[in-house]
């Protein structure tokens, strides 16, 4: 069970936020997830989700390569919440059950090469705090330098997520995967 109680509805937000509430359910089609938890200090939530907005919808970064980079961020965080969200939605893609084994379970083996490119550059920045250069150099000439900012802007977004819904405790959605840690 959350740690805070989960805001859903725009009334349990004061008059002054309800725009942000609005914004929120815009976007996504309602409040639900972290952000039943960022709307307990609104002016974050609206940041988040603005961030948000562009690192999940608008950006031009491939959604399998955020969805692995998304996967890979649930995993090393053991973030439940996101970790069920973002297997559902890579499962959406197509992506193979393979490779949402090796992430569970926190190998490469298996991985085609360029989903391992993403999971290997993922872990490296969470595990080390930096990729090598070899690494680096491999994902800007895949990426260019655009593409290349978004995955790791993508990366951090989801960090946060994932330090939000761990710090709340927030349980996956009904019916996701639950990841065993």
């Amino acid at each position: 069970m959350a740690r805070l109680p989960s805001i859903t509805s725009k009334e349990q937000v004061a008059a002054k936020d309800h725009a942000t509430f609005d914004r929120i359910v815009a976007s996504r089609g309602a409040v639900q997830g972290p952000f039943t938890m960022f709307l307990h200090s609104p002016e974050v939530s609206d940041r988040v989700a603005h961030l948000g907005a562009y690192v999940r919808f608008e950006g031009s970064l491939d959604k399998r390569v955020r969805v692995l980079a998304a996967m890979t961020v649930a995993r090393e965080f053991e973030a439940l919440y996101v970790w069920g969200a973002q297997s559902g939605g890579a499962r959406r893609l197509d992506v193979p059950e393979s490779t949402i084994t090796a992430i569970r379970e926190n190998h490469s083996r298996g991985l085609p090469a360029e989903d391992a490119q993403i999971v290997d550059f993922t872990r490296q920045l969470l595990r080390k705090h930096r990729v090598d250069e070899a690494t680096f150099k491999a994902m800007h000439d895949r990426f260019g330098s655009d593409e290349l900012v978004q995955l790791t802007t993508a990366i951090g977004y989801y960090s946060m997520l994932c330090m939000t819904v761990n710090t709340c405790e927030l349980e996956p959605a009904p019916g996701a995967e639950v990841l065993k840690c």
